[in-house]
């Protein structure tokens, strides 16, 4: 990542950014603080949120500040606002990133899945948006609210329902404060992200037969073509921040996809069913369903043959952003 910064109107501004620590949140936060932003990284983990300002530090030259905040928390997300806001004189732009990624067929995992996945990704981003909004109605810049959504939120992508009803809500909100807040000195921006290489497959948590869920995961989202590089992704949402863009859909695939879903639900949706059934099979009927999930980083540990040929095909690339983008450290899956 070059140390140079970018000519733009976003320097001297303050910024904050939900999962921030590691993936996409590092590298967006890496982003603002190279256009001259005053950043602040918020996530759960002390230990991540630590490495992730040696990372920027490092690659940027420009120092960061961080807090540890459970986005899910919702008093813990106004006191981190208010905070961020006192230390900064004020708040310019907030975008919420945090999340968890579950991959699993729906009968291999009950209510808490979704549960969680409500949780962290909506109620996360819905509890900062509303501790921010003031804050940004103040900014003599104009304040800017992002909010990370997914192509998975535009239409539902099978072994990844709690995911994408979660990211479907995100875009709701997104899409109405968009209309709520116009006229008020605010703009927000929904990004709808398609598959790209953060190294989150090591964060995710994986269900039912999880060794071939894995495989499958951590090789498209590591593919040439399909995913796309995090980095170039991070530039993109920041340039549309700045720009003050309603929406942002990322990679050619996710433009097509949702495309073909406005157009052809129908067939789009018979399409998905054919790609449900090339995934891992559900528990037989009558099975006792394991509700349990791992977490990729484990089953990387002792992945066997088939899923080390599955990720062989693809996940090299995104490996390799595991490693760039601090996503190998222990802690919860906070970040996309």
């Amino acid at each position: 990542m070059a140390r140079t910064s970018h000519a733009s109107g976003l320097l001297g501004l303050s910024a904050l950014v939900t999962g921030g620590s590691r993936g996409l949140g590092l590298l967006l936060s890496a982003r603002l603080a190279l256009r001259g932003c005053r950043v602040t990284l918020v996530a759960r983990d002390a230990d991540e949120l630590r490495r992730g300002a040696e990372w920027i530090e490092e690659h940027t030259g420009t120092p960061v500040s961080t807090t540890v905040c459970d986005v899910r928390d919702r008093p813990s997300v106004e006191a981190t606002v208010r905070r961020t806001a006192d230390r900064c004189g004020g708040l310019d732009i907030v975008v919420a990133n945090a999340g968890v990624i579950q991959v699993s067929p729906t009968a291999a995992i009950d209510g808490e899945a979704f549960d969680d996945a409500m949780a962290t990704i909506f109620k996360g981003a819905l509890n900062i948006a509303l501790a921010s909004l003031p804050s940004l109605r103040s900014s003599a810049a104009g304040g800017r609210l992002g909010l990370i959504g997914s192509v998975g939120g535009l239409f539902a992508v099978p072994h990844l329902l709690p995911y994408s009803c979660a990211k479907a809500a995100v875009g709701a909100l997104g899409e109405g404060l968009r209309a709520e807040t116009a006229g008020q000195g605010v703009s927000v921006t929904t990004i709808h992200p398609g598959l790209m290489r953060t190294g989150s497959h090591l964060q995710a948590e994986f269900g039912g037969d999880s060794s071939k869920e894995f495989a499958w995961f951590s090789a498209l989202a590591g593919a040439p073509v399909i995913s796309m590089d995090a980095e170039r992704a991070a530039e993109r949402i920041v340039r549309a921040l700045e720009r003050r863009r309603p929406r942002l859909v990322l990679t050619p695939a996710a433009r097509a996809a949702s495309f073909a879903h406005g157009v052809a639900p129908a067939s789009f949706t018979r399409l998905n069913s054919l790609l449900a059934r090339a995934l891992p099979s559900e528990p037989a009927e009558g099975a006792t369903s394991d509700t349990h999930f791992t977490q990729g980083r484990d089953i990387d540990r002792r992945a066997g043959s088939l899923s080390e040929a599955v990720r062989k095909w693809g996940s090299a690339l995104n490996d390799r952003a595991a490693r760039r983008y601090n996503q190998q450290t222990a802690g919860p899956p906070t970040s996309a």
